[in-house]
């Protein structure tokens, strides 16, 4: 028979690997399942400026994650690689069936995340974190003073690209339309905004470049016709960052009772309850207006020390 742990966490991003600590600190048994390297979408981030405590030069996202993952192994999280089948969330046992086994726990932390949607261009996962980002928050200053691309049309976009006017020479706005999708109190900002253009029915077709992110070959959708967008030898780089929406890491949840938005998203109260009894969601999978690394921690921090309230409770 399997073991069965006080706390199953599924995901190892700052989300899971927090929850993980806290929970493992208050002598609970817990299991921390990862499908791939730990770290989520921060595992993937060159540089990081905005996590409190942080190393102040030179810390990246594998580091920081590095560090994480030693503190919850330090206070006794088991760690599982494996990718999970199947959920049972229901009753007092979670239980969670994987490739390679079945794991079962009296409460379950959903860490799993959200990944953006991909401009899906040629030469996008090449230049990741070389001048491709999806996170103004995270990398706008690391783009101060050069020209930046933003794709996308609706309130996100719009909204992140007037942000990005804070940091880069110019914005422009690249969309696929001829009207944006984004409220009109935002539209109304944005035009007013002497740093952000448009460039309307288009589309991005490559990203190219020696190492780092110098051209961009752009098409338009009404007239066919193509550019390409070069970096001037002066700036010797650009960025372009995508803003057409993210996907909730949910499949798996799919048909079951998990209550989830039109999206896929899970809401949760403030203290990362779900719609189901022991069952928490932490992270980006979960419905909130800011999604970072340090937003994430927090949410762990409080799923764990909830995850230990309930346990009582069914005591």
């Amino acid at each position: 028979m399997s073991k069965l742990y006080d706390v199953l966490i599924l995901g190892a991003g700052p989300g899971g690997l927090a929850a993980g600590l806290y929970a493992g600190r208050a002598r609970l048994s817990t299991c921390i399942i990862e499908k791939g390297q730990d770290g989520g979408q921060i595992a993937i981030t060159d540089s990081i400026e905005n996590y409190p405590g942080q190393i102040v030069e030179g810390e990246s996202g594998p580091s920081l994650i590095k560090r994480m993952t030693e503190q919850a192994e330090r206070f006794g999280c088991d760690r599982v690689h494996d990718t999970i089948k199947s959920v049972e969330l229901e009753g007092d046992v979670k239980k969670v069936v994987g490739v390679n086994g079945t794991y079962e726990g009296k409460t379950l932390i959903i860490a799993t995340g959200a990944n953006p949607r991909p401009i899906g261009c040629k030469g996008e996962q090449e230049f990741l974190g070389k001048g491709v980002s999806y996170c103004a928050t995270c990398d706008a200053n690391f783009f101060e003073g050069l020209p930046v691309f933003v794709v996308g049309g609706g309130d996100s976009a719009v909204e992140e690209a007037m942000y990005l006017t804070k940091f880069a020479s110019s914005v422009t706005l690249i969309h696929r339309r001829h009207e944006l999708r984004a409220a009109k109190s935002i539209q109304e900002k944005a035009f007013k905004n002497e740093k952000l253009h448009i460039m309307w029915d288009t589309v991005v077709e490559e990203l190219s470049g020696d190492d780092i992110l110098q051209k961009i070959k752009v098409k338009n959708v009404v007239t066919g016709e193509e550019q390409v967008l070069e970096a001037s030898e002066e700036d010797g780089m650009f960025g372009i960052f995508g803003f057409i929406g993210r996907i909730p890491t949910t499949e798996l949840f799919q048909g079951t009772n998990l209550k989830m938005d039109e999206r896929g998203y899970i809401p949760t109260d403030e203290d990362m309850h779900t719609n189901i009894p022991g069952v928490f969601t932490v992270g980006d999978v979960r419905v909130k207006s800011l999604r970072q690394v340090v937003t994430a921690a927090a949410d762990g921090a409080i799923a764990a020390t909830q995850a230990e309230k309930y346990l009582n409770e069914m005591e």
